[in-house]
């Protein structure tokens, strides 16, 4: 699993390339790679249920076309949750899961306090870390099938943070 600080929105680091200390135009890529979380529910659909109808976007994560980020919370979260025994994983397949998932996703560190801009609140304690994470780590998506989650992307109070949509709406969007 990649590392990063917090990095400008769209993903690029603030370095000088030769080029342009050189007086040469900035070397942009081609396209920006769209930031997203995952909630622990659409994370069991992608890397648990192989045949879901979310497999698109697990490939665009596995591509590397969009960068999943995560951070302790959020991935020790997608960890117990394998373990419940509604999902009859053995050991081997929570660990599979886990690596599968672990070699797609970029683990972000919190920034330092000054930074935070305050977010409404998730009537589900639990969902906080993810709106967060999306938050700190300068998301363009959180993608989400959780109902209160998604509540609080109809109210507009992200705007300019980063946006909140469901698996369905993210596939639509490829």
């Amino acid at each position: 699993m990649a590392t990063t600080e917090a990095l400008p929105r769209g993903g690029l680091p603030n370095e000088t390339t030769a080029a342009e200390s050189q007086g040469s135009a900035p070397v942009l890529p081609a396209a920006a790679v769209r930031r997203v979380v995952f909630d622990t529910n659409v994370l069991v659909s992608l890397f648990v249920f192989a045949d879901s109808r979310f497999a698109p976007l697990r490939r665009k994560l596995e591509s590397g076309a969009w960068q999943a980020l995560t951070n302790d919370a959020c991935f020790g979260e997608f960890r117990r949750v394998l373990a419940y025994p509604m999902f009859k994983l053995d050991n081997d397949a929570q660990r599979a899961a886990l690596a599968a998932y672990d070699a797609c996703v970029t683990r972000h560190m919190a920034p330092a306090a000054a930074n935070i801009v305050d977010l409404p609140r998730c009537r589900d304690r639990d969902d906080q870390k993810f709106l967060e994470l999306a938050r700190d780590a300068g998301a363009d998506w959180l993608v989400s099938a959780d109902k209160d989650l998604l509540r609080l992307a109809r109210r507009d109070r992200l705007r300019g943070l980063f946006r909140i949509l469901g698996p369905e709406a993210a596939l639509q969007d490829l």
